[in-house]
């Protein structure tokens, strides 16, 4: 059979949801010589040891959605008793996750072989009471994971302080508390990586409303300039301008511009002249705007060297 008359037989055939696993491929009509052929051809793509995905809902899917594919491959090849964890629940409950890998976190009550889970799966040893267990659907499978408050604690203890920063953030605004968090830390009586916990609980802020914003946060942090207002709304001519970081007295904004690139948000042309607008509005009201985006985020001396550079500019314009 032709590649070209392979990959249509199983387009044709493929069942209802993106990730199948190989017993609901056979119900479908795709049997293993079938299959075989699809995956040397590069119309299937196998996710896992026996859960399988088109190769054009793969190649077509942002990074962010190919995450969560391994994820429903996962519990496609499983019982179906596991129980997501850390940056797998954190992606599972929608937060924004910076760096965190691609291997599948889940939570197990005692130690085994790595060999019974897979390369592409760290296994947590650890309990999760129903407090800290929730359900959702996804495809049609019901997925258990740690909840949201249980899952910043958990990723708080093995995360570095910026990527654990990130989730923290977006926990918040999708409905964790400071509280909840510690409380669902303490329901573990684990002590490892409590130290992290105690560091992160405090500078969590759910005014950073994504991943550059939190580390532009922080990065603004660990210097010596006066700390920004987040969120700050402007108003001119054309409308409100909300800043990310903002300077009043100062007459500075600080924008970050990057998450395109990662969370694949693409403003409309119109959203974009109304921005444009704003910003022109902002310029002659005597407003400095500086925009940093991902790669500035490497180098913090430049980040630091451009809103220097804002505030003497900004001070000569008001002098």
């Amino acid at each position: 059979m032709e590649p070209e008359e392979i990959r249509s037989r199983v387009e044709t055939c493929w069942p209802a949801r993106a990730v199948a696993p190989t017993s609901e491929l056979v119900r479908a009509g795709i049997g293993d010589r079938l299959l075989t052929g699809a995956v040397r051809g590069g119309s299937v793509i196998r996710l896992c040891r026996g859960a399988y995905i088109l190769g054009r809902a793969w190649r077509a899917a942002t990074p962010w959605e190919q995450s969560l594919y391994r994820l429903d491959a996962h519990a496609a090849s499983t019982s179906g008793r596991t129980i997501y964890s850390y940056a797998s629940a954190a992606r599972l409950l929608g937060c924004s996750t910076w760096n965190v890998g691609e291997k599948v976190h889940v939570t197990v009550p005692y130690s085994s072989s790595s060999r019974s889970h897979g390369p592409d799966v760290a296994a947590h040893v650890g309990s999760v009471g129903d407090t800290d267990l929730v359900e959702l659907v996804r495809e049609g499978r019901v997925l258990r994971l740690t909840s949201l408050n249980r899952t910043v604690a958990d990723c708080a203890r093995i995360l570095d302080f910026e990527r654990a920063s990130v989730i923290g953030d977006h926990a918040l605004r999708l409905g964790a508390t400071v509280d909840g968090i510690a409380e669902a830390a303490r329901r573990t009586g684990a002590t490892r990586g409590s130290r992290r916990i105690e560091r992160l609980l405090p500078v969590l802020d759910a005014r950073s409303e994504s991943a550059g914003e939190t580390r532009t946060r922080l990065l603004l942090a660990g210097t010596s300039l006066a700390r920004p207002e987040l969120q700050f709304e402007v108003y001119t001519e054309e409308g409100i301008y909300r800043a990310d970081f903002a300077w009043p007295k100062l007459r500075v904004i600080l924008e970050f511009d990057g998450d395109v690139k990662y969370f694949n948000y693409r403003p409309t042309p119109d959203v974009l002249l109304a921005e444009r607008r704003r910003e022109n509005a902002l310029l002659a009201a005597g407003w400095v705007v500086v925009r940093i985006r991902w790669a500035d985020l490497a180098v913090p001396g430049m980040v630091l060297a451009k809103l220097r550079a804002a505030f003497a500019r900004a001070a000569k314009l008001a002098g």
